[in-house]
């Protein structure tokens, strides 16, 4: 899914901030928080991207590094990218809490015919 508002936000904030200019270290610090598993990359061309997964709902947000000198983690404890991460919770929560007028837990759905491995006759020259 194409996210419109975080493509605005980056270009924004890269305006800013000319992360361009710089080369990061890849770094990744994952825990778990409010039931779930946070993920935070930091790429190599100082994208932040944050994955957020929670009873097999996984949202994805993205930001540009803010502070270019100073350590990933260190931003992470100062709560910088916070407000991106509150938006990926309640986005989960959002999804985990809403129910589909057309699928119900108590119905199974049907299996699907599989597809075989060998090719047909029908496809030969």
């Amino acid at each position: 899914m194409f996210d419109i508002k975080s493509f605005f936000k980056r270009e924004v904030e890269k305006k800013l901030i000319n992360v361009d200019d710089y080369i990061f270290m890849p770094e990744r610090v994952e825990m778990e928080i409010e039931g779930g598993l946070l993920n935070c990359v930091l790429n190599s061309d100082g994208r932040v991207d944050i994955f957020y997964s929670k009873d097999g709902v996984t949202e994805v947000g993205s930001a540009s590094r803010k502070h270019p000198f100073t350590a990933f983690e260190k931003e992470l404890y100062h709560g910088i990218y916070d407000d991106v991460i509150n938006d990926l919770i309640k986005e989960v929560d959002k999804i985990i809490d809403s129910t589909s007028k057309y699928f119900r837990r108590s119905q199974s759905l049907p299996f699907t015919a599989s597809i075989t491995s060998q090719p047909s006759d029908t496809n030969k020259f």
